[in-house]
């Protein structure tokens, strides 16, 4: 199999054990080649709380040159600003089948920097 498909079985087998509810909705990850995505996820209801990315505008119009783990640090804080203007402080955390590092840690410290339990 090829690295995608390993991380799509990784997925699936954490899929089976994190799920989101209205009390506590699911923090999901997805990173590319030069982006890193987060959504917060109610999946009784099927729906999308809150979302943030690298692409988001206030992340683009920045001059100053990061690196991608400051910038998912970033993320993971702006995703948490949004998360708590919702009424969401606890969520449960989906990796998407990436490993617990580099990035993928940085937003989930930012996410718990800017206020999100989990």
């Amino acid at each position: 199999m090829r690295k995608e498909e390993m991380r799509i079985v990784r997925h699936k087998r954490v899929r089976t054990k994190v799920q989101g509810t209205s009390e506590c909705p699911r923090l999901s990850v997805f990173r590319s080649n030069k982006h890193i995505y987060a959504q917060v996820i109610d999946d009784t209801r099927g729906a999308t709380i809150v979302s943030a990315s690298t692409m988001d505008k206030a992340s683009k119009n920045s001059d100053v040159k990061t690196t991608t783990v400051e910038n998912a640090f970033s993320v993971g804080e702006t995703l948490a600003a949004k998360a708590r203007e919702k009424g969401v402080s606890v969520v449960r955390f989906d990796r998407g089948g990436y490993k617990f590092h580099g990035q993928v840690k940085a937003l989930a410290d930012g996410a718990r920097k800017g206020g999100l339990t989990f």
